[in-house]
């Protein structure tokens, strides 16, 4: 391996040369305290910045091992220590300067979430360290200016490190903290299984968001305080005694006026499947980490779903029980949204009425007068909700506030009022038995047998070259075949969009083998990331960009919106 000095040297022969020239510079140098790996060099100083790695051995960093003796606590102190550093090249960004993207130091922005990112990775048997980051090699015009990126290199870069990365230099009790907070966390996790709660919800929680376009908690929002009849309290092992509203499983209906905080609720248990930063305000609300939101998705693509649940009988004789479309509506888009997230392995849903197609959740009493139910292919959600829970071990929470035809099939009832939370259920319950019930489905409950079978289609399928491009929040493209994921409301960073598109690649060229079926492959992809990282989702002949984990319902999600897959059954 080549030296500091090295690498020095070989900037300064190259000074003032044309800006391929710095291609010469890819390879790792030993510093001081860390392996310093140029993995990629920009084509010219428009284009995307050079990516830089930095490997810090276990001894050099130095953090204990119960600091990330467990996966929640290691990708909680690789998430500090990102944000660390992050905070530390800031003031020195654009400081070296250049045309294009000279001088540009970044690396991954965490937001309020903490997930599992490329961008920061620890050895969980020495503890070893690895930060990605990019970096804008210097340039006027198209000519190296060597000096600038010897400045970057050999004086801003060491210091952003030595201030963030050894455990020595930065505050030990930050990080005990961190460890802490996510220990107190997963602890919350573990009780809601214990005590049969699909989520939970601390007193004193900021639900509201600063605004649309800030997940930064609402300054003088109102605290949340649980109802005393759902209250629970919990010993959490560092933080001590901790009370608020525990939603049992089963069917659970938040009802309310409008800008009561129905959807802030709704919004803040989407998201609680992740744990989040101290100060987010939402530390201790944690949901049933399989929890998918579902709502109607016109047009979107379905692939030999059996949708029979609750579509039947259409128009032309059109098989339900191998469902495709290009097209889809509301109704038949949420009702494979609903299977395919069992398929999942979901035990909750999360429902708002307003993202939902009216036909699919609810018919009313007189709507089947009128209509008898032989003429309606749909059995809306209502008549099925129940069975979900019973028979399938799926609960609900479900956001209304027009229909009250939920109060019958629910457990229990919250209304709310100016941001807080009032158990109505017995009084909704007495006011819902002077109502006819909706009718129960007249078919028997099933589930499918989930066993279908991708198979690769189009620009998916044997090329040589791949492209991969990632449209914001909106979805991800591969070659020619564009996935639409907008309607994933619980992605909470676009790194996990770019991992998705990571994902897929690597299973169409590796995993989708004619034989294995959904579930089989998601099963290698998650053992796979767990083995060797969200790294080496990547083939060797392109490096990943900064990539952050989806979840296992994510991943079933996006392969199954992927207008360029073909399922089969097995």
């Amino acid at each position: 391996m080549k030296s500091s000095q090295d690498l020095k040297n070989l900037l300064l022969s190259i000074d003032h040369k044309s800006y391929p020239a710095y291609k010469s510079a890819q390879g790792s140098y030993r510093f001081q305290d860390y392996i310093l790996s140029i993995d990629h060099v920009q084509g010219d100083p428009f284009a995307a910045p050079s990516r830089v790695s930095l490997r810090i051995s276990g001894k050099n960093a130095g953090f204990p091992p119960k600091l990330f003796d467990t996966f929640p606590k290691r990708v909680a102190l690789q998430d500090h220590l990102l944000r660390l550093f992050g905070r530390e090249i800031e003031q020195y960004n654009f400081k070296a300067r250049g045309s294009g993207k000279s001088g540009l130091m970044a690396v991954s922005r965490c937001g309020q979430e903490i997930l599992e990112r490329s961008a920061c990775a620890i050895d969980p048997g020495d503890g070893s360290l690895t930060l990605r980051m990019q970096i804008g090699f210097p340039a006027s015009g198209r000519t190296i200016q060597a000096g600038e990126l010897i400045r970057i290199l050999f004086e801003f870069l060491p210091g952003c490190a030595q201030r963030s990365l050894f455990f020595r230099n930065i505050d030990a009790s930050a990080c005990q903290r961190t460890a802490e907070l996510c220990e107190d966390q997963e602890y919350i996790r573990r009780e809601l299984k214990k005590r049969s709660l699909c989520a939970f919800v601390a007193n004193g929680a900021v639900l509201p968001r600063s605004s649309g376009v800030s997940e930064k908690p609402m300054k003088g929002a109102v605290p949340f305080r649980s109802p005393k009849s759902l209250e629970v309290s919990m010993e959490l092992p560092h933080r001590g005694p901790v009370s608020g509203m525990g939603i049992p499983r089963g069917v659970t209906l938040v009802v309310g006026g409008g800008f009561h905080g129905k959807s802030t609720l709704l919004k803040a248990l989407e998201l609680g499947v992740y744990n989040h930063v101290a100060g987010d305000g939402r530390e201790y609300v944690i949901t049933d980490s399989t929890g998918v939101k579902l709502r109607a998705e016109d047009s979107r693509s379905i692939s030999q779903t059996d949708i029979s649940l609750f579509i039947n009988h259409l128009p032309g004789g059109r098989d339900t029980r191998h469902f495709s479309t290009e097209d889809a509506s509301g109704s038949t888009s949420q009702a494979a949204n609903v299977i395919e997230a069992a398929e999942a392995g979901t035990s909750l849903f999360l429902i708002d009425e307003d993202t939902s197609a009216t036909n699919f959740m609810i018919r009313d009493e007189l709507m089947q007068r009128v209509v008898a139910d032989s003429e309606e292919p749909i059995t809306p959600f209502i008549s099925r909700v129940r069975e979900l829970f019973e028979q399938a071990g799926i609960s609900s929470i479900i956001v209304a506030g027009s229909s009250g035809s939920y109060f019958h099939p629910a457990d229990v009832v919250i209304q709310m009022k100016e941001y807080l939370p009032y158990d109505i259920t017995a009084r909704a319950k007495k006011e819902a038995a002077a109502y006819p019930e909706v009718a129960a489905a007249s078919s028997p409950f099933h589930l499918p047998d989930f066993r279908r079978i991708p198979k690769p289609m189009g620009s998916l399928r044997g090329q040589e070259r791949t492209k991969i491009k990632v449209l914001g929040k909106e979805g991800i493209q591969i070659n020619r075949s564009v996935t639409d994921l907008r309607y994933l409301e619980q992605l909470a960073d676009p790194e996990q969009l770019t991992a998705l598109a990571y994902i897929l690649n690597y299973s169409v060229r590796h995993l989708m083998d004619g034989r294995r079926t959904l579930g089989e492959i998601a099963d290698a992809l998650e053992r796979k990331i767990d083995k060797e990282g969200l790294s080496a989702l990547a083939d060797a002949s392109y490096l990943p960009a900064d990539l952050s984990r989806p979840r296992r319902q994510e991943i079933f999600a996006c392969l199954n919106r992927c207008r360029e897959l073909s399922f089969t059954f097995f």
